[in-house]
């Protein structure tokens, strides 16, 4: 079976197509930011393609919609033996220590979420979130010096913002990369690609072809660390 792929943006989402030797097209929706694949028929033009993403619409809002809320069901309540995720690698939360200051730690596969006595589940919350972001804010300096001159463009502002349906996003006009904290929770390869993504759309807005032949370009492995990303473990997304 011989496959090619595109990216379409259709009433405002962005659409993966995958042309393969099949007699019918299919839509899905996958997590955990409701991501729209289009697999259609090989020689299947994008009006076709385009056409039926906007009849299906109501149904892919849906979709994303019961994703999103899933995932709020899935707030963790911050009690020890909980599972969480530090760059990839799952750990196993601990919240007995308690200190005069609040801290962080991540040591062999126990995340120490370290606080003052009688401090309640949303304090530790907070201080696990303030720890991803400081994290995350940590990693992006070498990342920018490798890619910026690669890319051939330079942000001039970068911020750490929660989310609820993005990654990353670009404000082209003040040159400004967002991203989401839970990047700290992913392989670092995903925080790689979501920057090279966002540097790319300073020379192009859009993910038609010359946005996707620049990503070729740059980084040819993009489809797999993209789809690395939208499925990596639910366990403790929180998008609120």
């Amino acid at each position: 079976m011989s496959t090619a792929n595109a990216y379409l943006t259709v009433a405002g989402l962005g659409v993966d197509v995958v042309y393969k030797d099949i007699k019918n097209l299919h839509i899905s929706v996958y997590p955990p930011v409701g991501r729209v694949r289009v697999a259609a028929p090989e020689r299947t033009d994008e009006d076709t393609i385009r056409l039926a993403v906007v009849q299906r619409l109501p149904w892919i809002k849906r979709q994303r919609e019961q994703l999103q809320q899933a995932d709020r069901q899935s707030t963790r309540e911050m009690l020890s033996g909980e599972t969480h995720y530090v760059w990839g690698q799952r750990y196993q939360l601990d919240v007995s220590r308690t200190s005069g200051h609040y801290g962080v730690e991540a040591k062999g596969k126990t995340l120490w979420v370290i606080t003052p006595e009688g401090t309640d589940s949303d304090s530790r919350r907070a201080t696990l979130d303030r720890w991803y972001r400081r994290e995350l804010k940590a990693a992006v300096p070498d990342l920018l010096a490798k890619w910026q001159p690669i890319v051939g463009v330079k942000a001039d502002n970068i911020v750490v913002r929660r989310m609820k349906t993005k990654w990353g996003t670009c404000i082209a006009h003040s040159r400004t990369i967002w991203l989401n904290p839970e990047l700290a929770k992913k392989n670092p390869r995903c925080l790689e690609y979501i920057v090279v993504h966002e540097l790319t759309h300073l020379l192009e807005r859009g993910h038609g072809e010359r946005f996707v032949a620049l990503m070729d370009k740059f980084l040819p492995d993009w489809r797999l660390r993209r789809d690395e990303l939208n499925e990596a473990p639910l366990a403790q997304e929180s998008w609120t």
